[in-house]
């Protein structure tokens, strides 16, 4: 694995994660290796909300005053939304994901594994889309799997080509990302490359002989209750809410109203530490999920996008929280949707379930 610089922001990030990952400074109990079923509920009883209340009293100033970067904010807690923040007021407003999108097809194509329209992570991708084989002469293409895609160690050359304003190669069209010349061999190397984006859209739109969209109305929007999405090149727009949900799926191990919809090995592969990561958010990556290495059964994990944009899970609470951010530069290095989870959330979980009736 390559070792890369950090900048003085990620850093700082993952400072912040990994004291998140690992519950430094706060009680923290072994999560089980099963987890009790939950039943996602937006509504509570009237004593519910009068604990939720105490317990994430000020969480509102906080944004409000200090950390204005945040835009909008879910909290999920044993599968109950406790907690909702809009600065527009606008709760069903359809909010840009940034790269937290790959998460969500990372889901898409464990249901197509489950469908048996995909075999498995080790299937070469030339298999899938055979049209591909002939655009890169060098042999190691050829070897290139779905796991290698999911964990972005494809070994494609980033040198070259446009760059998002993150610093980070921009998404190509799927015949000049798989074109690409080849600066590893698959499989040794970490590279946050955002064409794997595409290429996977493409490989999931040739199993399933359908649209992305078409495809994610079946699978996901209709079963989880998100409000239709809107997909803007490689980029999804979703509610907060519907990140939140998202979150929870992978919390719960592809469950849903205790049915399955993403295989619950393909869901805990996804959120296990599956290489050593790296930039631009330094931590360890999973199948399209970023994961905070440690020693508990089931690790924290999350989705991230520029700017501020997270889907947070933590299991040993059961935990979930979703954020949006202003997509800026500046945003992404203030990094204050990390700071109130750490410094605001994560206390007021713990408050809250230490108040649930036993």
């Amino acid at each position: 694995m390559q070792v890369r610089c950090f900048t003085h922001s990620t850093v700082i990030l993952l400072g912040l994660l990994v004291c998140l990952g690992t519950g430094t400074g706060h009680a923290q109990s072994t999560p089980p290796t099963e987890p009790a079923p939950m039943t996602w509920r937006e509504t509570s009883t009237p004593a519910e909300q009068a604990l939720d209340a105490a317990a994430f009293q000020g969480l509102d100033a906080a944004l409000s005053t200090q950390l204005t970067d945040v835009q909008s904010a879910v909290v999920v807690l044993r599968g109950r939304v406790v907690y909702r923040y809009y600065r527009d007021g606008e709760p069903d407003k359809l909010r840009d994901t940034q790269s937290a999108s790959k998460s969500a097809l990372s889901a898409l194509l464990g249901t197509a594994m489950a469908q048996g329209r995909i075999t498995s992570v080790d299937q070469r991708v030339v298999d899938l889309v055979p049209e591909w084989a002939p655009l890169n002469a060098d042999p190691r293409a050829a070897t290139i799997t779905l796991r290698h895609l999911l964990t972005l160690t494809a070994g494609f050359s980033l040198a070259s080509g446009p760059r998002t304003s993150a610093g980070t190669a921009a998404p190509l069209p799927v015949r000049e990302a798989w074109a690409r010349p080849l600066a590893a061999d698959p499989g040794q190397t970490f590279a946050y490359d955002n064409s794997v984006t595409p290429l996977l859209v493409a490989v999931l739109e040739k199993a399933t002989g359908m649209p992305l969209a078409d495809y994610a109305r079946q699978q996901l929007v209709g079963p989880l209750g998100f409000a239709e999405p809107s997909y803007r090149g490689s980029i999804v727009h979703l509610r907060t809410l519907d990140m939140a949900k998202l979150g929870q799926l992978y919390l719960q191990r592809g469950q849903w109203d205790a049915k399955p919809l993403v295989p619950e090995a393909f869901a805990d592969a996804s959120a296990q530490v599956q290489n050593a990561g790296g930039p631009p958010v330094g931590l360890s990556y999973g199948y399209l999920w970023w994961v905070v290495p440690g020693k508990a059964p089931r690790p924290t994990f999350m989705a991230s996008g520029y700017g501020g944009q997270f889907i947070w899970v933590y299991p040993p609470l059961d935990l979930v929280v979703a954020t949006t951010s202003t997509v800026s530069t500046e945003s992404g290095q203030r990094g204050q949707a990390l700071q109130w989870i750490r410094h605001h959330v994560f206390a007021a979980a713990q408050r809250r379930a230490a108040a649930e009736p036993k």
